[in-house]
């Protein structure tokens, strides 16, 4: 773990970041494949499956701020993963992730029960 993360939280080393280089990089943690999206000056991790019809959100784009799934209209606000309005789904699981040391970590402490 990098030394400067909090050591009450469960930290894993995502991948290096370098390799964040495009807005959507697909990663596994915690024996859970999640998404790394560059917004901006952020990184945010969050599940992969879109909550609405489960279609894999790797294959969607970041505007504005939001991820837009690849198979409807429906958007997540990067923020705080809330739907897009009119979609009958829950918001966007996402997971606290930092960059230290090179590396983008990503808190697994919430992962196991998000499943």
């Amino acid at each position: 773990m990098a030394s400067d993360l909090p050591a009450t939280e469960d930290w894993r080393d995502a991948c290096d970041a370098d390799a964040l280089a495009d807005a959507i990089k697909t990663v596994q943690v915690a024996g859970t494949e999640l998404l790394l999206i560059r917004n901006g000056n952020d990184i945010v991790a969050c599940e992969r499956a879109c909550p609405h019809e489960f279609a894999d959100l790797s294959y969607g784009h970041v505007a504005e701020g939001r991820i837009h799934c690849p198979h409807h209209r429906a958007s997540f606000d990067l923020a705080d993963g809330t739907v897009s309005q009119g979609w009958s789904c829950r918001d966007l699981r996402l997971f606290p992730a930092r960059v230290a040391d090179g590396k983008v970590w990503v808190d697994a402490s919430d992962i196991a029960t998000s499943r």
